[in-house]
């Protein structure tokens, strides 16, 4: 995060470059044991119900920082961005395979709520081949997983579906069913993404069936949510309904806020698919005030774009312009250039529409 003049750097560097090779390793596994750690207890501050990992110990006389909450740790994130990529960059040119993969995994939750696709993308990209050097098989099928993730998010559907496939093939070699439901859910999101939605309910089931012999009652409740989107946006509403609900259920009970979040967007998109739209406003106001408190500036700007909808049903074109309006500032905001001019769109004949209809 700190400027440096190119004579300053330039002398720093030639500095170096006169150290023995092991003060300079150290040095370097230092720095990245320092960024990996912190980054690490910022992610645990971010979802609390995420599996954790354990990564090598720092380095001797290496004090990572401890965030005092989920907000301490998204603003250290935030303003620690660049210098966590370049880290991670960093650890792949010293051969520290670990350092490579936990920096991806520390990350995910983070990218995930800023928006931040292509990085993630990048990050994934250097964790998969970090992992064929690890002993673990569970790093190679996450990183697949979460590759084919990153994928489907940048709209890069067959590589997605390769991704995820080889992560589920992994996961039935290595008898890993948490991972196979996992996987399944992604693949659910990777091919509604390419608009199958019948194909994203089969996998959205086989993760519920695989989830409710875990014992996991929020990886549950998630696959419920995932089954009941799918199952409304096929026209099986009560099938939506009772799984929304039963999700919602189990994710306020464990206090999951995200998984609340979700829930209730799933639950608005219901309501104003059977026509009910005061009720799908109130869904997406709750939704937003979770993602908000969250931080999840992606989601944000996505229950923005749906909370539109119901209110031009309404016949409020007004508040529709002002959350599109917002929305599409997010978008532009994330690099989200296929939203944010699908919703420029909608802007743009909700002008014509108002004008034609003032007298």
């Amino acid at each position: 995060r700190y400027a440096m003049h190119d004579l300053v750097r330039a002398y720093a560097t030639r500095t170096a470059d006169t150290l023995p090779e092991p003060t300079r390793e150290a040095a370097l596994t230092r720095v990245t044991d320092f960024h990996l750690h912190t980054a690490v207890a910022a992610d645990r501050l971010l979802d609390l119900h995420r599996p954790l990992t354990h990564p090598d110990p720092p380095a001797p006389g290496v004090r990572p920082r401890a965030p005092a909450d989920a907000a301490a740790a998204l603003a250290w994130l935030d303003a620690e961005h660049a210098t966590l990529l370049a880290t991670q960059h960093a650890a792949a040119a010293l051969g520290r395979h670990h350092v490579v993969w936990h920096l991806a995994w520390a990350l995910h939750t983070f990218h995930l709520q800023r928006g931040h696709r292509r990085d993630a993308l990048v990050a994934w990209r250097a964790a998969l081949a970090a992992a064929h050097h690890l002993s673990d098989p569970t790093t190679r099928i996450r990183a697949h997983r979460l590759l084919g993730h990153a994928c489907a998010q940048l709209d890069r559907h067959e590589e997605a579906v390769a991704h995820l496939d080889r992560a589920l093939a992994l996961a039935r070699q290595h008898h890993d069913p948490a991972e196979q439901a996992h996987t399944h859910q992604a693949l659910a999101a990777a091919w509604e993404a390419r608009g199958d939605d019948l194909r994203a309910l089969g996998h959205a089931r086989e993760a519920l069936d695989l989830h409710r012999t875990l014992g996991q009652p929020i990886w549950e409740a998630d696959a419920l949510n995932t089954v009941g989107l799918y199952a409304s946006r096929l026209g099986e509403y009560d099938t939506a309904r009772d799984h929304c609900h039963a999700a919602l259920t189990l994710h306020r009970y464990h206090q999951d806020t995200i998984g609340q979040a979700h829930t209730l967007v799933s639950l608005g998109h219901l309501a104003h698919r059977t026509g009910d739209d005061d009720q799908a406003l109130n869904y997406y106001q709750q939704a937003l005030v979770l993602f908000r408190s969250l931080g999840n500036t992606y989601e944000v700007a996505n229950t923005l774009d749906h909370l539109g909808r119901p209110h031009v049903a309404r016949g409020h074109p007004e508040q529709a312009r002002a959350v599109w309006q917002a929305a599409l500032r997010l978008y532009r905001d994330q690099g989200r250039d296929d939203e944010a001019e699908r919703i420029q769109r909608r802007l743009d004949d909700l002008d014509r529409t108002t004008s034609i209809e003032t007298p």
